[in-house]
């Protein structure tokens, strides 16, 4: 298909043909050089393979966007490609989007395949399961927990924490991974957000074992005090915060607000009774906002591929 698309273009003056008969596409208007397209002896090469990838990609799907996840290393080949579609005639070239993110590297230093470096992503999973389950050991995390339930919250924060870490930088700047780091239950880390979760769900666990209600909403809101204001004014800036990470293809947008939006809720949980709040319709409005948060988290950390356990 790309072959074909090149000839086309070559019929019609968009491309030209050397001398040794390779067909080449003259980007000197758009302040870039000569791109080769086909070979002299007719064989195609990655940028006509992927204009042809491209095409049938839009058709078979009649795809509103083409997005490229790839490093940034590849920043100006998909520059061409969106310029050579569109002197094809394509309109659509302009949807085509190159989610170009930096690099990914250990504490030892870059990943190199040719000094042996790589790491190995199912090595790396386990790894952080491992390391998971050694943190949680020492900080009594799962004591009393079964084995099988043991295993699946081991696994569920190890993930989570391998994933969180890297989807909370932007994906344009490079990076250093630190699994210990990923790993740990304070701070800007995928462990401290779920922890923060399951606290959320122990508290709505305890209210209804003491047959407190938790209303879908407060008619009468009682008076609030600072904090809880601030949960409030971040619980309504999650769908702005959605909107944001869309048009930016950033996925650390929702990951970073959920970290503020988990560490501002457990600075309101240890500076406010909730369950031990005499006020019956200030206790209510405080189980409400804790579940609210909780709502949020889940979903924030779901639409970053990470599961949240219901206790831990």
């Amino acid at each position: 298909m790309g072959k074909e698309l090149v000839l086309t273009g070559l019929k019609k003056g968009v491309f030209f043909k050397n001398d040794d008969g390779s067909v080449w596409a003259d980007l000197s208007d758009e302040g870039l050089d000569e791109k080769l397209l086909l070979r002299s002896d007719g064989t195609s090469v990655y940028m006509t393979q992927d204009l042809g990838t491209a095409h049938q990609r839009y058709t078979d799907f009649n795809a509103d966007a083409l997005i490229y996840v790839v490093g940034n290393e590849q920043n100006y080949h998909f520059q061409v490609l969106r310029i050579l579609l569109s002197k094809l005639g394509f309109s659509w070239a302009e949807h085509i989007h190159h989610l170009s993110y930096g690099m990914v590297e250990l504490p030892e230093g870059k990943m190199k395949s040719r000094e042996g470096t790589v790491v190995d992503a199912d090595d790396l999973m386990e790894e952080m399961i491992q390391t998971a389950e050694d943190m949680s050991k020492e900080l009594g995390k799962l004591d009393g927990f079964g084995e099988q339930e043991k295993n699946k919250i081991i696994q569920t924060i190890g993930l989570g924490a391998l994933k969180y870490f890297i989807l909370k930088v932007d994906p344009k700047k490079s990076m250093t991974f630190n699994p210990k780091e990923s790993i740990d239950f304070n701070g800007n880390t995928g462990p401290f957000i779920q922890y923060s979760y399951t606290r959320i769900q122990s508290l709505i666990k305890k209210a209804k074992d003491k047959k407190i209600a938790i209303p879908d909403e407060i008619s009468r809101k009682p008076e609030i005090s600072s904090k809880e204001l601030e949960l409030i004014k971040l619980i309504h800036q999650y769908p702005e915060i959605l909107t944001e990470a869309a048009e930016n293809y950033s996925p650390a947008v929702i990951a970073n607000y959920i970290y503020d939006l988990a560490k501002e809720y457990n600075q309101f949980y240890h500076d406010h009774p909730i369950l031990s709040e005499e006020k019956a319709a200030i206790s209510q409005f405080r189980l409400l906002l804790s579940k609210q948060v909780g709502v949020i988290i889940n979903s924030g950390m779901k639409l970053l591929g990470i599961d949240v356990p219901e206790r831990m």
